[in-house]
Protein backbone atom coordinates (compact mmCIF):
# COMPACT_ATOMS: atom_id res chain seq x y z
CA UNK A 1 0.00 0.00 0.00
CA UNK A 2 3.05 2.26 0.73
CA UNK A 3 4.33 1.48 -2.69
CA UNK A 4 0.79 2.27 -4.33
CA UNK A 5 0.94 5.81 -2.73
CA UNK A 6 4.26 6.59 -3.48
CA UNK A 7 4.23 5.62 -6.78
CA UNK A 8 0.87 6.78 -7.24
CA UNK A 9 1.30 10.24 -5.81
CA UNK A 10 4.38 10.64 -7.45
CA UNK A 11 2.95 10.24 -10.81
CA UNK A 12 0.52 13.60 -10.34
CA UNK A 13 3.48 16.03 -10.68
CA UNK A 14 5.08 15.12 -13.94
CA UNK A 15 1.46 14.76 -15.09
CA UNK A 16 0.56 18.27 -13.85
CA UNK A 17 3.43 19.03 -15.73
CA UNK A 18 2.13 17.39 -19.10
CA UNK A 19 -1.35 19.47 -18.42
CA UNK A 20 0.27 22.68 -18.55
CA UNK A 21 2.05 22.10 -21.95
CA UNK A 22 -0.62 23.49 -23.86
CA UNK A 23 -0.83 26.61 -22.12
CA UNK A 24 -4.04 26.51 -20.13
CA UNK A 25 -4.30 29.05 -16.94
CA UNK A 26 -4.25 27.65 -13.47
CA UNK A 27 -7.79 28.17 -12.85
CA UNK A 28 -9.08 26.23 -16.05
CA UNK A 29 -6.98 23.35 -14.79
CA UNK A 30 -8.01 23.58 -11.58
CA UNK A 31 -11.39 23.60 -12.26
CA UNK A 32 -11.39 20.50 -14.73
CA UNK A 33 -9.69 18.86 -12.07
CA UNK A 34 -12.14 19.03 -9.54
CA UNK A 35 -14.45 18.20 -11.70
CA UNK A 36 -13.26 14.72 -11.76
CA UNK A 37 -12.51 14.61 -8.30
CA UNK A 38 -16.13 15.22 -7.58
CA UNK A 39 -16.84 12.43 -10.09
CA UNK A 40 -15.16 10.16 -8.55
CA UNK A 41 -15.65 10.83 -5.05
CA UNK A 42 -19.18 11.41 -5.75
CA UNK A 43 -19.02 7.65 -7.25
CA UNK A 44 -17.34 6.29 -4.28
CA UNK A 45 -20.35 8.09 -2.27
CA UNK A 46 -23.00 6.20 -4.00
CA UNK A 47 -21.48 3.01 -3.50
CA UNK A 48 -20.74 3.76 0.16
CA UNK A 49 -24.22 5.42 0.23
CA UNK A 50 -22.79 8.11 2.78
CA UNK A 51 -23.03 11.19 1.06
CA UNK A 52 -21.78 15.36 2.51
CA UNK A 53 -22.86 16.97 5.20
CA UNK A 54 -24.45 19.74 4.44
CA UNK A 55 -25.09 21.70 7.81
CA UNK A 56 -23.87 25.55 8.66
CA UNK A 57 -20.12 24.42 10.11
CA UNK A 58 -19.50 21.58 7.58
CA UNK A 59 -20.00 24.17 4.64
CA UNK A 60 -17.57 26.49 6.29
CA UNK A 61 -15.13 23.72 6.63
CA UNK A 62 -15.44 22.86 2.97
CA UNK A 63 -14.66 26.47 2.08
CA UNK A 64 -11.89 27.11 4.47
CA UNK A 65 -10.18 23.38 3.20
CA UNK A 66 -11.18 24.00 -0.67
CA UNK A 67 -9.47 27.26 -0.24
CA UNK A 68 -6.16 25.91 1.95
CA UNK A 69 -5.79 22.72 0.04
CA UNK A 70 -6.89 23.63 -3.54
CA UNK A 71 -7.49 26.91 -4.85
CA UNK A 72 -4.31 28.39 -3.39
CA UNK A 73 -1.84 25.79 -3.65
CA UNK A 74 -2.57 24.35 -6.83
CA UNK A 75 -3.25 27.51 -9.00
CA UNK A 76 0.45 28.44 -7.81
CA UNK A 77 1.49 24.77 -8.72
CA UNK A 78 0.04 24.52 -12.23
CA UNK A 79 1.89 28.02 -12.53
CA UNK A 80 5.22 27.23 -11.29
CA UNK A 81 5.49 23.77 -13.09
CA UNK A 82 4.79 24.62 -16.14
CA UNK A 83 8.37 26.70 -15.70
CA UNK A 84 10.00 24.56 -12.98
CA UNK A 85 11.36 21.00 -13.35
CA UNK A 86 8.88 18.59 -12.39
CA UNK A 87 11.13 16.92 -9.91
CA UNK A 88 12.11 19.84 -8.41
CA UNK A 89 8.35 20.16 -7.32
CA UNK A 90 8.52 16.73 -6.22
CA UNK A 91 11.73 17.90 -3.72
CA UNK A 92 9.51 21.00 -2.26
CA UNK A 93 6.26 18.97 -1.62
CA UNK A 94 8.43 17.26 1.14
CA UNK A 95 8.13 21.01 3.01
CA UNK A 96 4.59 20.20 4.14
CA UNK A 97 5.37 18.21 7.24
CA UNK A 98 8.54 20.66 8.03
CA UNK A 99 6.00 24.09 7.67
CA UNK A 100 3.53 22.35 9.90
CA UNK A 101 5.86 21.39 12.21
CA UNK A 102 6.48 25.49 13.74
CA UNK A 103 2.49 25.58 13.28
CA UNK A 104 1.62 23.04 15.16
CA UNK A 105 4.49 24.59 17.84
CA UNK A 106 2.60 27.74 18.19
CA UNK A 107 -1.24 26.02 18.31
CA UNK A 108 0.17 23.81 21.27
CA UNK A 109 -0.69 20.97 19.31
CA UNK A 110 3.17 19.51 19.14
CA UNK A 111 6.10 19.28 21.52
CA UNK A 112 9.45 21.01 20.90
CA UNK A 113 12.38 19.04 20.03
CA UNK A 114 16.04 19.81 19.43
CA UNK A 115 15.99 17.05 16.48
CA UNK A 116 13.07 18.26 14.75
CA UNK A 117 14.39 21.77 15.06
CA UNK A 118 17.73 20.31 13.12
CA UNK A 119 14.75 18.60 10.47
CA UNK A 120 13.55 22.22 9.61
CA UNK A 121 16.95 23.50 9.43
CA UNK A 122 17.59 20.42 7.01
CA UNK A 123 14.61 21.41 4.92
CA UNK A 124 15.78 24.96 4.53
CA UNK A 125 19.30 23.56 3.77
CA UNK A 126 17.62 21.45 0.55
CA UNK A 127 15.78 24.51 -0.25
CA UNK A 128 19.15 26.34 -0.39
CA UNK A 129 20.84 24.17 -2.59
CA UNK A 130 18.09 24.32 -5.10
CA UNK A 131 18.24 27.79 -4.95
CA UNK A 132 22.03 28.20 -5.44
CA UNK A 133 22.64 30.10 -8.62
CA UNK A 134 23.89 27.86 -11.28
CA UNK A 135 23.76 24.65 -9.20
CA UNK A 136 20.13 23.09 -9.49
CA UNK A 137 18.16 24.73 -12.06
CA UNK A 138 18.90 24.14 -15.46
CA UNK A 139 17.95 28.08 -16.01
CA UNK A 140 18.36 31.06 -13.93
CA UNK A 141 15.26 32.55 -15.09
CA UNK A 142 13.44 30.10 -13.35
CA UNK A 143 14.64 31.03 -9.82
CA UNK A 144 11.92 33.75 -9.44
CA UNK A 145 8.90 30.49 -10.15
CA UNK A 146 11.04 29.00 -6.56
CA UNK A 147 9.35 30.90 -4.04
CA UNK A 148 5.86 30.58 -5.94
CA UNK A 149 6.30 27.11 -5.72
CA UNK A 150 6.99 26.90 -2.14
CA UNK A 151 3.47 28.56 -1.63
CA UNK A 152 1.51 25.02 -2.24
CA UNK A 153 3.32 23.27 0.29
CA UNK A 154 2.93 26.46 3.12
CA UNK A 155 -0.93 26.44 2.66
CA UNK A 156 -1.10 22.28 2.84
CA UNK A 157 0.56 22.72 5.52
CA UNK A 158 -2.08 25.01 6.77
CA UNK A 159 -4.65 22.60 5.60
CA UNK A 160 -3.21 20.18 7.58
CA UNK A 161 -2.97 21.76 10.72
CA UNK A 162 -6.18 23.38 10.32
CA UNK A 163 -7.96 19.82 10.01
CA UNK A 164 -5.86 17.92 12.78
CA UNK A 165 -6.64 21.52 15.38
CA UNK A 166 -10.34 21.46 14.47
CA UNK A 167 -11.33 17.98 13.32
CA UNK A 168 -13.82 16.99 10.58
CA UNK A 169 -17.00 17.79 12.14
CA UNK A 170 -17.93 13.95 12.66
CA UNK A 171 -17.10 13.28 9.15
CA UNK A 172 -14.81 11.03 7.51
CA UNK A 173 -12.36 11.96 5.11
CA UNK A 174 -13.70 10.86 2.11
CA UNK A 175 -17.02 12.83 2.94
CA UNK A 176 -14.89 15.88 3.83
CA UNK A 177 -12.72 16.01 0.67
CA UNK A 178 -16.22 15.47 -1.55
CA UNK A 179 -17.67 18.54 0.25
CA UNK A 180 -14.16 20.27 -0.43
CA UNK A 181 -13.79 19.43 -3.69
CA UNK A 182 -17.55 20.23 -4.91
CA UNK A 183 -16.63 23.50 -2.99
CA UNK A 184 -13.48 24.30 -4.91
CA UNK A 185 -15.30 23.61 -7.74
CA UNK A 186 -17.84 26.45 -6.79
CA UNK A 187 -15.21 28.85 -6.01
CA UNK A 188 -13.12 28.16 -9.10
CA UNK A 189 -15.65 28.72 -11.44
CA UNK A 190 -15.97 32.96 -11.25
CA UNK A 191 -12.05 33.59 -10.69
CA UNK A 192 -11.80 30.86 -13.88
CA UNK A 193 -14.44 32.94 -15.93
CA UNK A 194 -13.24 36.57 -14.29
CA UNK A 195 -9.49 35.76 -15.26
CA UNK A 196 -10.50 33.90 -19.01
CA UNK A 197 -8.99 31.06 -18.36
CA UNK A 198 -11.91 28.67 -19.18
CA UNK A 199 -11.37 26.19 -21.92
CA UNK A 200 -13.14 22.82 -23.01
CA UNK A 201 -11.24 20.04 -22.86
CA UNK A 202 -12.91 18.39 -25.72
CA UNK A 203 -11.45 16.81 -28.26
CA UNK A 204 -8.98 14.94 -25.28
CA UNK A 205 -5.34 15.30 -26.12
CA UNK A 206 -2.36 14.55 -24.16
CA UNK A 207 -2.56 17.45 -21.64
CA UNK A 208 -6.20 16.83 -20.87
CA UNK A 209 -5.80 13.34 -20.66
CA UNK A 210 -2.83 13.63 -18.53
CA UNK A 211 -4.76 15.97 -15.77
CA UNK A 212 -7.92 13.75 -15.61
CA UNK A 213 -5.40 11.23 -14.77
CA UNK A 214 -3.83 12.87 -12.43
CA UNK A 215 -6.98 13.98 -10.70
CA UNK A 216 -8.52 10.57 -10.35
CA UNK A 217 -5.43 9.03 -9.12
CA UNK A 218 -5.58 11.72 -6.39
CA UNK A 219 -8.77 10.83 -5.33
CA UNK A 220 -8.14 7.26 -5.35
CA UNK A 221 -4.68 7.60 -3.78
CA UNK A 222 -6.43 9.85 -0.85
CA UNK A 223 -9.13 7.17 -0.36
CA UNK A 224 -6.18 4.77 0.11
CA UNK A 225 -4.74 7.44 2.74
CA UNK A 226 -7.28 7.11 4.52
CA UNK A 227 -7.84 3.76 5.11
CA UNK A 228 -4.05 2.71 5.66
CA UNK A 229 -3.80 5.28 8.46
CA UNK A 230 -7.14 4.05 10.07
CA UNK A 231 -5.75 0.50 9.68
CA UNK A 232 -1.75 0.65 10.37
CA UNK A 233 -1.76 4.31 11.88
CA UNK A 234 -0.79 8.23 11.00
CA UNK A 235 2.38 7.70 11.32
CA UNK A 236 3.03 4.87 9.43
CA UNK A 237 0.94 6.31 6.90
CA UNK A 238 2.93 9.44 6.65
CA UNK A 239 6.48 7.24 5.78
CA UNK A 240 4.59 7.42 2.42
CA UNK A 241 6.12 11.09 1.43
CA UNK A 242 9.55 9.48 1.09
CA UNK A 243 8.09 7.47 -1.42
CA UNK A 244 5.97 10.30 -2.92
CA UNK A 245 9.26 12.23 -3.30
CA UNK A 246 11.07 9.68 -4.30
CA UNK A 247 8.99 8.20 -6.81
CA UNK A 248 8.26 12.04 -8.30
CA UNK A 249 11.50 11.92 -9.21
CA UNK A 250 11.84 8.96 -11.28
CA UNK A 251 8.82 9.43 -13.01
CA UNK A 252 9.88 13.39 -14.28
CA UNK A 253 13.15 11.30 -15.65
CA UNK A 254 10.83 8.57 -17.17
CA UNK A 255 7.69 10.44 -18.46
CA UNK A 256 9.60 13.71 -19.13
CA UNK A 257 13.15 12.78 -19.34
CA UNK A 258 14.81 14.77 -17.18
CA UNK A 259 18.20 14.20 -15.60
CA UNK A 260 18.55 15.88 -12.24
CA UNK A 261 22.13 16.94 -11.59
CA UNK A 262 24.06 16.37 -8.66
CA UNK A 263 23.27 18.98 -6.51
CA UNK A 264 19.64 18.30 -6.78
CA UNK A 265 20.10 14.47 -5.43
CA UNK A 266 22.47 16.43 -2.98
CA UNK A 267 18.98 18.35 -1.74
CA UNK A 268 16.57 15.10 -2.20
CA UNK A 269 18.80 13.72 0.32
CA UNK A 270 18.85 16.65 2.33
CA UNK A 271 15.12 17.07 1.95
CA UNK A 272 14.45 13.53 3.31
CA UNK A 273 16.49 13.48 5.91
CA UNK A 274 14.48 16.06 7.32
CA UNK A 275 11.39 14.94 6.83
CA UNK A 276 12.90 11.46 8.71
CA UNK A 277 13.62 14.29 11.46
CA UNK A 278 10.51 16.23 11.44
CA UNK A 279 7.59 13.93 11.15
CA UNK A 280 5.70 12.98 14.61
CA UNK A 281 7.00 10.15 16.37
CA UNK A 282 4.12 7.76 17.48
CA UNK A 283 3.66 8.48 21.34
CA UNK A 284 3.88 5.65 24.16
CA UNK A 285 1.03 4.27 25.60
CA UNK A 286 1.82 6.42 28.87
CA UNK A 287 1.58 9.40 26.63
CA UNK A 288 -1.54 8.41 24.94
CA UNK A 289 -3.43 7.20 28.52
Amino acid sequence: MLVWLGVGWGSTHPLGKIATETGHGPFGLIFWQQAVMVAVLGAIALVRRKGMKLTGPALRFYVIVAVLGTIIPNGTFYASVAHLPSGIMSIIIAMIPMLAFPMALALGMDRFSELRLVGLAMGLLGVGLLAAPGAALPDAAMLGWLPVALVGPLFYAMEATYVAHRGTLGMDALQAMLGASLMGLILCAPVMLILDQGYSPWPLGRDDAALALSSALHALLYASYVWLAATAGAVFAAQSSYLVTAAGMIWAMVLLGERPSATVWLALAVMLAGVALVQPRTRSKAERV
